[in-house]
């Protein structure tokens, strides 16, 4: 694990993190709401929970994506109750070619925002991109009216290339996005040529 800010921690999502990751996404439904697509009940448990990380595994060691999760050090987990998972962050879509890219998505629990939580693991994980994966850049894209997600993007050095409209269905109804994306140093981008985290 690393530490990205003080008392939270950056590490790849295991299959033990089944039951930390349900109890998360239980405390934060109200918050994450509004910004994802709709979930129903058996998202929230934590035999469900397990299947999305076995499925997100596979990705890892495919190559396609990089799941990790965000940890509060200040409460360290037990063998019997597993660390306590205060967020998210994962690159998808990892392609390789001449497009060398993925899309960037996150999120922090609602006890923890503003605090900068957001903004360091983006860097973070910009930093692995280049260096680790050697892509040449990273996209995101955020609701219109997300004014914290942008204000971390922003942060981060993305900039802002175009309105999707009707993008996403989030929130149980199709809604337009705004389409970011950073550049990463030609100093650490292009490095490798295939997955080298396992």
């Amino acid at each position: 694990m690393t530490g990205i800010a003080p008392g939270v921690g950056i590490r790849l999502i295991a299959a033990t993190d089944a039951g930390a990751m349900s109890a998360a996404y239980l405390r934060n439904r109200g918050h994450l709401a509004p910004w994802e697509p709709e979930r129903l009940d058996p998202f929230f448990t934590a035999s469900h929970q397990l299947d999305i990380i076995h499925a997100k595994r596979a990705h890892l060691s495919a190559g396609t994506e990089v799941p990790w999760v965000l940890v509060d050090t200040d409460q360290p987990g037990s063998e019997l109750h597993g660390d306590r998972i205060v967020g998210a962050i994962t690159l998808t879509g990892i392609v390789r070619g001449p497009f060398l890219s993925a899309n960037l998505g996150y999120w922090v629990d609602r006890d923890l925002t503003g605090r900068g939580i957001a903004t360091a693991g983006v860097r973070y994980t910009l930093g692995y991109a280049g260096a680790e994966l050697g892509l040449h850049r990273v996209q995101a894209a955020t609701l219109v009216h997300n004014a914290a997600s942008r204000r971390v993007l922003d942060r981060t050095g993305f900039q802002e290339i175009g309105l999707a409209p009707n993008y996403l269905k989030i929130a149980g109804k199709w809604q337009d996005h705004l389409l970011h994306q950073v550049i990463l140093p030609q100093a650490v981008s292009g490095l490798r040529t295939g997955p080298t985290w396992e």
